[in-house]
């Protein structure tokens, strides 16, 4: 891979991040119903990241989830031959709530399909609204996330890769070039 440039660096995640909270604030208009679930892996702190930002504007607590589409993916026997699943932590119900689907990078749209069928094998949300730090085009389904953090025109052969604190060494968003064109987000 061939790094080509830093999209974001922590202070402009930081930034979109707090964007997304008054975004899906005024969209709601309250955070009474609503939750936050996290797309494993950088999903996760993602949503934990949003729900401290609503819990500085509003004063709320939002419940915060887990959720792993190992096995919902579509690609799943192209992936491995024994998946690894951590495991879906959703310690809450999900019916009637309006779920916000957190996720670090939207591509074709595969993923957020996969974590739809897997939110429904939870229950049945009053609405589920997409959230997504990173918009890189290219979609294959008919999936728009709701709330965007920095859309990100690509090639397809390109990388968009994002680091968070929480599972890499530092937070930021950057772009490679790769030479062969496969499996890429």
């Amino acid at each position: 891979m061939e790094f080509r440039a830093e999209l974001m660096d922590q202070a402009a995640v930081e930034r979109a991040l707090v964007r997304i909270a008054h975004q899906i604030l005024e969209r709601n208009k309250t955070t009474e119903g609503l939750c936050l679930v996290g797309i494993r892996t950088r999903g996760v702190p993602l949503a934990a990241r949003l729900a401290a930002n609503i819990r500085a504007l509003e004063g709320a607590d939002m419940p915060v989830g887990e959720l792993d589409i190992t096995l919902y993916r579509d690609d799943l026997s192209a992936v491995a031959d024994a998946p690894v699943v951590n495991g879906t932590k959703v310690p809450f119900s999900i019916a009637g709530r309006t779920v916000i689907l957190c996720d670090d990078v939207i591509f074709t749209g595969r993923t957020a399909r996969a974590a739809l069928d897997a939110l429904m094998e939870l229950g049945r949300p009053a609405r589920v609204q997409l959230c997504c730090l990173i918009d890189r085009g290219h979609r294959e389904l008919p999936i728009r996330p709701d709330f965007v953090g920095k859309n990100v025109p690509t090639a397809r052969s390109e990388i968009v890769a994002v680091s968070l604190a929480e599972t890499d060494a530092d937070t930021c968003v950057r772009l490679y070039g790769k030479k062969d064109a496969g499996t890429v987000k």
